[in-house]
């Protein structure tokens, strides 16, 4: 007799929304594909909800990017219901998450009566290619847009007035906490803008925990521990969704193995680690844009 699954439908069921998306993420890794390291399309191409428009932001952005669908339009099994088409037979949805709220009723060991606590939730969502009878703009009918990403990112670098200041001619780029100076080199050291700014984002990424802006926790150990790899995972994200907003690819990986394996063995360690980072890097993403209301 052939034993049985030991990952059962209902034990499947009981997953957090951290581990189905932290599981998520681990697949994507193992087969060689970072979600945060992408070439990235700007505006009207980036994943968003067909019914509100609105872009997809934090690590919903990575894990629906990163499949690569021709379309960028998402719906809830609902909302493809209520306009009238269907999810095709067969088909597996893409979970996404959001950030909500409740109110402690009644004090606990853990929380005082009154407080408002935010809680993970997750749904479902499915691309345009997986879905009938609704009719999607095409790539053709999506209105063509002249962009140009170095401007678009010469523009977020002009537009953050409590940016840090940017000294160019050293032989590493790294961000100096104590002076609040990000230090670079030269340009042309670069092998391409889009990494020269790619790399820019990540130290700005980590400026955004300076204690006179969003004041992250960035103590706790020096480099391989626990602490730093959250923080780089921060600024790494941080860096993907600048990309993102001006169309710079941020793809290329350097040693791309190694890369990838430490990227896995580090968010195995804790499953909350990188819906958490996301969230952070969104919020540091959005005061570099000026963008209060940027989604965590």
């Amino acid at each position: 007799m052939r034993p049985k699954n030991p990952t059962t439908k209902r034990e499947a069921m009981k997953q957090t929304p951290y581990e189905k998306i932290t599981e998520r993420i681990l697949k994507l890794l193992e087969e060689g594909v970072c979600p945060w390291k992408r070439p990235w399309s700007h505006g009207n191409s980036l994943p968003q909800n067909f019914v509100g428009g609105n872009v997809y932001r934090g690590i919903n952005l990575f894990l629906l990017n990163a499949m690569a669908f021709e379309s960028p339009y998402f719906l809830t099994f609902k909302q493809a219901k209520d306009l009238g088409g269907a999810v095709r037979k067969g088909e597996k949805g893409l979970p996404v998450v959001y950030w909500g709220q409740k109110l402690v009723e009644e004090a606990t060991d853990s929380e005082e009566d009154g407080k408002k606590i935010r809680f993970l939730k997750c749904y479902t969502v499915f691309n345009a290619r997986q879905i009938e009878d609704v009719e999607f703009p095409t790539l053709e009918e999506r209105e063509a847009i002249t962009f140009s990403p170095i401007e678009a990112a010469e523009t977020i670098l002009a537009g953050w007035l409590d940016a840090p200041k940017i000294d160019h001619g050293f032989k590493k780029a790294a961000w100096n906490p104590g002076n609040d100076t990000i230090i670079m080199p030269s340009r042309n050291q670069f092998e391409s803008p889009d990494e020269y700014y790619s790399t820019l984002f990540h130290e700005l990424g980590h400026a955004t925990g300076h204690p006179k802006r969003l004041d992250r926790n960035m103590t706790g150990g020096g480099f391989g521990s626990e602490a730093y790899g959250r923080e780089e995972l921060v600024a790494e994200m941080t860096s993907a969704f600048l990309c993102a907003e001006c169309g710079i690819d941020n793809s290329v990986i350097e040693n791309q193995a190694a890369y990838l394996d430490g990227w896995i063995r580090t968010i195995k360690k804790d499953a909350r680690l990188v819906v958490i980072a996301a969230a952070q890097a969104s919020r540091a993403a959005g005061m570099i844009l000026g963008r209060s209301d940027q989604e965590a």
